[in-house]
C-alpha cells in the first residue's frame, strides 16, 4: 500500500463513507422484507412459533416461577439446558475464521461471514435464555456494570456476562464493518477489522472456558467437579457449531443462486470427524471415571445412565443422545460422506441432536439429582417451558435468516452501492 492510500485511510472511514450509511440501512430493511413464497412461508412458520413462546413467558411472568417443573432442587432447567448449548453454538462458529484467517484458506474466506453471523444470533439467544430463567426479568439491571451488584471479579457469573457481550460486540463490528465496505465497493482495511477477528477467535475460546468454569466451580454439585468439563464444552462446541453452518450451507446452495464451494464443506467435516472422535473419548473417560473408582459422588451419574433408587426420568435421554453420537460418527467417517449430501445432513442432524442432549438435559439436570441433602426430586420440563424454548429458538432462527438474506446479496456482489445509485447501467 502506498502512502498516499495510507493517508486517505482514516479519511475514508468518515464523511464519504456516513453520508451512504443511511442508504445502507434502507436496502438491508428491504432485502430483509423481500423474498419468494418458500422465503415468506417459512418467516410466519417462525413468527407464529415466536409469538406462541413470548405469549408462554408472559404468562411465567406474571404467574411466577412456579408454573414451570422447576424447583428448590433442581433451580436450572430446561432454560439454562439450551443456555449451555447455544453458547457452545456461539463458539463453534469460530471453526470457520481459524482456516480463513490462519491458513489464508480462499473458500473458507468467501463464507466466513456465515459463521460469524451465527455467533451474533446464537449470542443473542443466550441472552433471552437468560432473561427468561430470571424469575423476575425486571431486575436484570442488577447485571449491568456500574448500576446493579455485579460482584466483579469474585463471581463467575460476571465473567459470563462480560465474555458473552464482548464476543456479540466483536462480532457485531466485525459483520457491520465488513458488509458495510463489501456494499460501498471498497477494499475494508484489515487494521479495522484484522486484530478483531483474532481478538474474536480467542474470545470465543473463553466464551465457553468461562461458562465450563461456571459449573465446575459449585463445589456442592459434584457432577460438575471435572477438570474435563472446559475441554468437553469446547470440543462439542466444535462438533455442534460446523455441523450447523453445514445444514445452513446446505440450504443456501439449494434454495438459493449463491453457489457455495465444496472445499469448505470437506474442511467442516474434517473438523466434525476429529472433534466428535475426541468428545467420545472425553465421554468415555468420564464414565470410566465415575464407575470405575465408585465412592458417593457418583450418585448423579448413576441416576442419568441407569437410573437412582426406582428414578430414571433421563436415562432414555442419555442413552439416545450417546446412540446418536455413534451413529453421526459412523456416517461422518465413511470417506465419500461429502459425495452424498443427504447423507451428510443427516449426519449432522444426529450430531447436533447428539449435542443438545448431551450438555443440556445431560449435564445440567442431574448436577441437581440427588440433592445436597440427598433427595430425590426428579425433573422434566412441562409444556410451557417447551413453548417458551421454541419461541427462542423460532427468534434465534428469525434473525440468522434474515442476517443471510442480507449478508449473501452484498457478499456476493448482487447488491452494492454502485447498482443502487445506477439500477439500469
Amino acid at each position: 500500500m502506498n502512502k498516499d492510500s495510507v493517508a486517505t485511510a482514516p479519511r475514508h472511514m468518515g464523511g464519504s463513507h456516513l453520508s451512504n450509511y443511511p442508504r445502507f440501512l434502507w436496502r438491508m430493511l428491504v432485502m430483509a422484507t423481500e423474498g419468494n413464497w418458500l422465503f415468506y412461508a417459512w418467516m410466519i412458520v417462525l413468527t407464529a412459533v415466536a409469538l406462541v413462546g413470548a405469549n408462554a413467558w408472559a404468562v411465567q411472568v406474571t404467574q411466577g416461577m412456579g408454573v414451570t417443573h422447576m424447583t428448590d432442587h433442581v433451580s436450572w432447567g430446561l432454560y439454562i439446558a439450551n443456555f449451555t448449548f447455544m453458547v457452545g453454538l456461539a463458539a463453534g462458529g469460530v471453526m470457520m475464521v481459524i482456516p480463513a484467517y490462519l491458513y489464508h484458506d480462499k473458500d473458507m474466506h468467501d463464507i466466513v461471514i456465515i459463521g460469524e453471523l451465527l455467533a451474533i444470533a446464537a449470542i443473542i439467544m443466550c441472552i433471552a435464555f437468560v432473561v427468561v430463567d430470571l424469575g423476575r426479568p425486571d431486575r436484570f439491571w442488577h447485571l449491568i456494570p456500574g448500576i446493579g451488584k455485579f460482584n466483579f471479579p469474585i463471581s463467575m457469573l460476571t465473567w459470563d456476562v462480560i465474555v458473552l457481550n464482548g464476543y456479540l460486540l466483536l462480532n457485531l463490528h466485525i459483520c457491520g464493518y465488513l458488509l458495510y465496505h463489501r456494499y460501498l465497493g471498497k477494499q475494508p482495511h484489515p487494521r479495522w477489522y484484522v486484530p478483531f477477528v483474532f481478538i474474536s477467535i480467542a474470545w470465543a475460546i473463553s466464551i465457553h472456558t468461562v461458562t465450563a468454569f461456571l459449573y465446575q466451580g459449585l463445589g456442592g454439585r459434584p457432577f460438575w467437579n471435572t477438570a474435563l468439563l472446559a475441554p468437553r464444552f469446547l470440543t462439542s462446541a466444535f462438533v455442534s457449531g460446523p455441523a450447523f453452518i453445514i445444514l445452513a450451507l446446505e440450504a443456501i446452495r439449494y434454495l438459493s443462486k449463491y453457489k457455495v464451494g465444496d472445499g469448505a464443506i470437506r474442511i467442516l467435516v474434517n473438523i466434525m470427524r476429529i472433534t466428535i472422535l475426541i468428545n467420545l473419548l472425553m465421554l468415555i473417560s468420564e464414565i470410566f471415571t465415575e464407575f470405575y473408582t465408585g465412592g458417593s459422588h457418583t450418585a448423579s451419574a448413576k441416576y442419568l445412565y441407569f437410573g437412582l433408587h426406582g428414578y430414571n426420568a433421563l436415562v432414555p435421554w442419555i442413552w439416545t443422545s450417546i446412540a446418536l453420537s455413534l451413529s453421526a460418527t459412523i456416517v461422518l467417517l465413511s470417506p465419500k460422506v461429502t459425495e452424498h449430501p443427504q447423507l451428510l445432513i443427516t449426519a449432522c442432524i444426529l450430531a447436533f441432536a447428539a449435542i443438545w442432549i448431551e450438555k443440556g438435559m445431560g449435564l445440567i439436570i442431574p448436577g441437581f439429582i440427588p440433592s445436597t441433602l440427598h433427595e430425590m426430586v426428579e425433573y422434566l420440563p412441562n409444556s410451557l417451558e417447551w413453548r417458551v424454548t421454541a419461541g427462542i429458538w423460532a427468534m434465534g432462527l428469525m434473525i440468522y435468516t434474515l442476517a443471510i438474506r442480507i449478508a449473501m446479496p452484498i457478499f456476493s456482489g448482487e447488491v452494492s452501492l454502485e447498482k443502487d445509485q445506477h439500477p439500469h447501467v
